[in-house]
């Protein structure tokens, strides 16, 4: 499992996929996550906008990520 780290409390699926780089734009990842290739925290999710916070999972494509949530002090 690899690991996406994010320096905000959130992000959204559809920016989680690009970031992770299994996409390389939003239209992409949306095709993706509205076709029901993505799952989240082991359950299918076809809401693009779906937010993924530190300790949440998502799966594409036979590759798994954890998000990591690291805040700035």
């Amino acid at each position: 499992m690899q690991e996406l780290n994010i320096h905000t409390d959130y992000i959204t699926l559809g920016q989680a996929l690009k970031l992770a780089g299994v996409t390389s734009s939003g239209v992409e990842s949306k095709i993706l996550i509205t076709e029901g290739e993505v799952k989240v925290n082991g359950e299918v999710e076809t809401r693009r906008g779906k937010k993924l916070h530190d300790g949440d999972t998502f799966e594409v494509n036979n590759e798994a990520f954890t998000v990591h949530a690291h805040q700035e002090s």
